[in-house]
This record gives structure tokens, C-alpha cells and sequence, in this order.
């Protein structure tokens, strides 16, 4: 098709659409196959080169039990490079026969296991155990598919017409789903099944199309949805007259029509020039019925601003004489005013001297009156506090006479202690004591000018009376020389 009949719009929708394909298409990369950590990775044999010698005794046996492991970790790696390849994040853990295959909760997954005609697992995020010689397992991913349309439809008037639509479906019952479809594709499961309803919606919209105009594609799509609607849910869920009653165990969520673009670039202009050319009909109708309006609204503007200028020049006379009588009478007025004006201001001024010279004598005689009642108050006040200065000496003075007796009776009973105390003694302690002081007493008597010797025979030292004579005796020695 050359560029001058090549549909602009048509290029526009299909390179939306292509955009549209590249988002929503997953875009996973493939996981590197995981390595045991400390494994020690056996080197590839070369090209050409000489088999190994096999191992003979306990080489062999080494050489066995080596080639055992290496093909149990073979296929522990492997099960799980497959399932990193499968579209779904499917992790399996373990050695061995003792394996567990952990599911996403958005996944859907079969287990199988051979000599078993059921399924040990089906269902939605469901882990099991897993021995990969006897067992085996298919995850697909549980999410919503959309599926976009481009079907080239040729419609009732043999003109090429391309429909854009889409098609949102779910996995409605895995049991029979994965019985009846097939989800093998390593790197995208649910690549053939798009496929498959891709091309039986492509066929229903051709179908409905080739039986309609291209005004009824145009401007009615519900025709086209609801049959492809019937169509897809036929064939998908069994529901309808053309279905098995089973279906496929998917359901289908939605299906719209986005787009419906004329193939031809003539043809497409060739059905836009009527309306283009009503309405360009229409645009010049009203094109002219406004200048004629302009004109008319133009006419009648002059003419109303002509008798509006004369009715104003009238109505300025009038108004030009009637505002110099008003301006004569508002000057009689306003001296009339002001001379009345002047009058009262006079009196008010006098009032006002009048009203002011009272309220300085009354200002005044409030003065004098608070000065007395301060006057008063302060006198008052002396006087109070006089009597309190008076009261707080008394009583003061009262406190000093009533300590000083207190104190003076405190003497008295510390004197009439001491004498009790000194009545109670007994002449033994009244002894010890004298005997104690005795030293203090010799240390404090004058050198004797001349010695006498007294006898004290006749007295018993050993009592009070005996011990208080003789000392008695010796100060009267004494008192001579002193």
C-alpha cells in the first residue's frame, strides 16, 4: 500500500497495541543452576581424547559410590533447574528421595506418582514431598491471562475492518484443566493455551464481523462482545448451546472491544466526508446567520446611540439649569447654615466652658475630701501601729521578767539539787573525795617556817569522826605559820 493511501490512525492503533504486547509479556530470566557448596566440578572430557580405565577393587568401588553421588546430585540440581525454567517460582529442597517441592500460594500444581491413576496433590499453593524416580509434578502460575486481539475482518460490504479487543480469563478448575490443555512450556505455560483461545476469539469476531456493515462495526460493538463472549465461555466453561456441558475448567472474566478502525485510507475518509460535510454545511449557515446578526445588532447599536446622544443633550439642559437653581438655593442655605451653625457653636463652646469650670470644682472638692479621709486613714494607722509597737515591748519585756525567773527557779532547784545530793553522800565518798583533794591542798600551802609534830593519838582514823579530827588538828598546826 503506498504512503498516500496508507491509514495513519490504523498505524497509530497498531503500534499502541504492539506496546501494549510488550508490557504485559513476562519477562523472566533464566536462573543459573545452583551449586553445592564445597562440590568440586568434574572437568569435561576432551574432544579426541582416550576413555579413563576403569577402576579395578576399591578404585572401582570408590569410583562407583562417586558416580552415584554425582548422579543423585545431577538430578537434585536438575529438578530444580526445571523448575526455575517453568514459569513459576517453584523451590525444592532436599537430597535425594527426600525432596520437598515448596508451590507459591498464587500457583496451581499436580502431583502425580507412578502406579497411581489419581493425583496425589492437586490444587492451588499446595507443597508436598517429592521422589523424582517415581513422582512427578506440573505448576502453573494461578494468576488472571489477558490475551490481546488483532483480528483483520472483512465485513458485509467486503471492506477491510481490523477489531482490537481483549480477553481476560482465569484457571477455574485445575482438575480438568490440565487434563485437557496443555501447559508444557518450560519458559511460559500458559503460551499455547493464549494461543488456542487467541485463535478461536480471532475467528468468532471474523464470523460476526463478515455479517455486519461497516456502520454497524463502527458504532455498535455490543453484538461483537456478546458473541464472543458466548463463544469463549462455550468453549471455556461449557456454558451455551455449542458447549459439552464440561468445558475446559477456565472461566472467562471480561471481554471488550478497544478498537475498530477502517483498513482503507480512502474509504475511511470516504465515511467521515458526510459528517465532515454537514458539519461544514452547518459551520456556514451559522457563519452567516452571525454576520447578519453583527450587521443588524450594528444598525440598531448606531441608531440607539444617536437618540441616546440627543436624549442625553436634552436631559443635560434640563439638568445644567436645574443644577443652577439647586446650586443658588444650596448657597442661601449654606449661609443660613453657618450662620446658625456659628450661633450654636458659640453656645455649645459656652456651655461646654461652663461644664468644665464645674467639673474642676467638683474635681477639686473630691480631692480635698480623699486628702482627709488619707489624712484620717494615716493617723489611724499611726496610731494602730503605736499601740502595736507598745504591745510587742510589753510583751517582750514580759518574756525577758518571765525567762529571767525562769531561769532564776532553775538555779534554785539546780542549788537545792546539788544540796540533796551533797546531804546524801556518805562519809565514804565524802573520804575518797577529801583524799583526792588532798594533793591540790599541799601543792597550794605556804613552806612551814618551822615543823611541830602533833600526836593524834586518841582518835579512830578509821571513821569520819576520827579522820575529820585529825585534820582539824593539823590546820590548827598550821594556822600559826600561816
Amino acid at each position: 500500500m503506498s504512503d498516500g493511501n496508507r491509514n495513519t490512525y490504523l498505524d497509530q492503533v497498531m503500534a499502541q497495541q504492539e506496546q501494549l504486547e510488550s508490557d504485559l509479556r513476562s519477562k523472566r530470566a533464566t536462573a543459573p543452576a545452583p551449586q553445592m557448596a564445597g562440590a568440586v566440578p568434574m572437568p569435561a572430557p576432551l574432544p579426541g581424547a582416550a576413555p579413563m580405565p576403569k577402576a579395578v577393587g576399591p578404585a572401582r568401588s570408590a569410583a562407583a559410590a562417586g558416580a552415584r553421588r554425582s548422579r543423585s546430585l545431577q538430578e537434585h540440581f536438575g529438578a530444580e533447574q526445571d523448575a526455575a525454567h517453568n514459569g513459576v517460582e517453584v523451590r525444592i529442597t532436599g537430597v535425594g528421595r527426600w525432596k520437598t517441592v515448596l508451590v507459591p500460594p498464587n500457583a496451581f500444581v499436580v502431583h502425580t506418582r507412578r502406579g497411581k491413576a489419581e493425583p496425589l496433590h492437586v490444587g492451588l499453593g499446595v507443597s508436598f514431598r517429592y521422589n523424582p524416580q517415581t513422582d512427578a509434578f506440573l505448576a502453573v502460575p494461578g494468576a488472571m491471562q489477558t490475551i490481546l486481539l488483532n483480528a483483520f475482518c472483512i465485513c458485509r460490504e467486503l471492506q477491510g475492518v481490523l477489531v482490537q479487543a481483549y480477553v481476560q480469563w482465569i484457571i477455574h478448575d485445575f482438575s480438568t484443566a490440565y487434563r485437557k490443555l496443555d501447559f508444557s512450556d518450560p519458559a511460559e505455560p500458559m503460551r499455547l493455551v493464549n494461543l488456542q483461545l487467541k485463535e478461536q476469539a480471532e475467528a468468532a469476531i471474523k464470523d460476526k464481523v463478515a455479517t455486519m456493515s461497516v456502520h454497524e462495526v463502527l458504532s455498535d460493538r455490543q453484538p461483537i462482545i456478546e458473541e464472543l463472549t458466548a463463544r469463549l465461555r462455550a468453549v471455556a466453561e461449557g456454558e451455551g448451546a455449542g458447549g459439552s456441558g464440561e468445558g475446559l475448567g477456565l472461566r472467562i472474566v471480561t471481554v471488550q472491544i478497544k478498537e475498530a478502525v477502517v483498513s482503507s485510507a480512502r474509504l475511511w475518509e470516504n465515511l467521515q466526508k458526510p459528517f465532515r460535510a454537514e458539519q461544514g454545511r452547518l459551520a456556514a449557515l451559522a457563519e452567516l446567520a452571525a454576520d447578519g446578526a453583527v450587521t443588524e445588532s450594528r444598525m440598531a447599536e448606531t441608531r440607539r446611540q444617536e437618540t441616546r446622544r440627543l436624549a442625553d443633550e436634552r436631559d443635560l439642559a434640563e439638568l445644567r439649569s436645574r443644577n443652577e437653581a439647586a446650586a443658588f438655593d444650596r448657597e442661601a442655605a449654606e449661609q443660613a447654615r453657618r450662620e446658625q451653625q456659628a450661633q450654636e457653636n458659640q453656645r455649645e463652646a459656652a456651655e461646654a466652658r461652663n461644664q468644665t469650670h464645674l467639673h474642676a470644682l467638683n474635681l477639686e472638692r473630691e480631692r480635698h475630701e480623699q486628702e482627709g479621709e488619707m489624712a484620717r486613714l494615716r493617723i489611724g494607722q499611726e496610731q494602730e501601729l503605736g499601740r502595736l509597737r507598745l504591745e510587742a515591748e510589753l510583751a517582750a519585756a514580759r518574756a525577758r521578767v518571765q525567762a529571767d525567773h525562769e531561769r532564776a527557779m532553775l538555779e534554785l532547784e539546780r542549788e537545792q539539787i546539788r544540796a540533796e545530793i551533797g546531804n546524801a553522800r556518805s562519809a565514804a565518798s565524802l573520804q575518797a573525795e577529801l583524799i583526792g583533794a588532798l594533793p591540790q591542798i599541799a601543792e597550794r600551802l605556804p613552806a612551814p617556817a618551822e615543823y611541830k609534830a602533833v600526836n593524834l593519838g586518841g582518835h579512830d582514823s578509821a571513821s569520819l569522826a576520827g579522820l575529820v579530827a585529825q585534820l582539824t588538828a593539823v590546820v590548827q598546826a598550821l594556822k600559826p605559820g600561816l
